[in-house]
């Protein structure tokens, strides 16, 4: 399907001549959306042990985490080449000492060539784009900031707790560096957004300095608000057919240079509530095709550049 779209293994082939696999970690950091901070209640969706398997093993140390998830990417993947990447909760929330020394230990690993970052837009600042910049001499480097929705009113009901300046100020200070690539994650189907709220968002990302998006189909997990919420009133959630349909139009209006670093996301089956076909991939992947090929089209195909779209 790769004719379609840029995808990350297409990005990392490209660039490295070889397969190279992305080993999630939990490295052990907070949220100041669940610790007080900004809120104890958290995002609506989140529950980070439904797409955190390091989550549910709590007692591995990050070494032994990434000593496992290597050896497991190597016997399934045939991956020689690796990149780390602290995924669960907010990877830049704590002390510098802190960041340093959880980041510096992929310095023990040969075969680790990359380091991606997952966080929040209202948790990084000049000083610890410092640290992660310092490590672009040796690796490659990505911060993911999990904007889902450049609406303010749709970051306040799912209780976000940043709005989009606070994106938009993460993106400009990161893009200064030159040297971190920027990833967003986005959720399409969220509570209130139609289609074009959605697409919206495409239009605006399509504009900034972004070097690849994530996209997550919105879904319901065991142990959060959304599935009380879901509980009380049976919330519509984006079927199979909706989802595609949304996804290919917000490729096509994307540049064809920015790389998508997934299509769908999934959840664990021991905690997904809804909707069951978010863990059914081959059949989610396969109905996305489907609607490339129907429409004869592919990513850009939409998109308008403008003489200060990027840099």
């Amino acid at each position: 399907m790769d004719e379609y779209f840029y995808s990350f293994n297409r990005y990392l082939k490209n660039k490295f001549g070889q397969r190279v696999h992305r080993i999630s970690l939990d490295a052990g950091f907070n949220c100041p959306n669940t610790d007080g901070t900004i809120s104890s209640r958290g995002c609506v969706f989140c529950n980070n042990k439904a797409f955190s398997y390091f989550t549910r093993l709590s007692s591995l140390s990050l070494e032994e985490q990434i000593f496992q998830a290597k050896e497991y990417a190597r016997k399934r993947f045939k991956a020689k080449k690796f990149i780390a990447y602290f995924q669960s909760n907010s990877n830049t929330y704590g002390s510098l000492d802190l960041l340093k020394k959880q980041y510096s230990l992929v310095r023990k690993f040969d075969d680790i060539i990359g380091i991606a970052i997952s966080t929040r837009p209202d948790c990084i600042d000049q000083e610890k784009l410092d640290l992660i910049e310092s490590f672009a001499k040796d690796y490659e480097v990505y911060i993911e900031y999990g904007l889902q929705s450049i609406h303010d009113k749709t970051l306040k009901l799912i209780n976000r707790g940043h709005i989009f300046d606070d994106f938009q100020r993460a993106v400009e200070l990161t893009s200064a560096r030159g040297k971190i690539n920027i990833g967003v994650h986005v959720i399409l189907g969220l509570l209130e957004e139609t289609k074009s709220d959605m697409l919206a968002t495409a239009k605006v990302l399509a504009k900034m300095p972004i070097w690849g998006i994530k996209f997550h189909a919105l879904h319901i997990v065991k142990d959060t608000p959304l599935a009380s919420m879901h509980q009380e009133t049976n919330l519509e959630l984006l079927s199979l057919d909706q989802y595609a349909d949304i996804l290919v139009s917000f490729l096509e209006l994307l540049p064809r240079e920015q790389v998508i670093l997934r299509l769908v996301s999934d959840a664990h089956r021991d905690l997904l509530i809804a909707p069951s076909w978010v863990n059914d991939k081959e059949k989610a992947l396969k109905r996305i095709e489907d609607e490339f090929k129907k429409r004869q089209t592919h990513q850009g195909a939409l998109y308008e550049s403008t003489s200060c779209a990027r840099t």
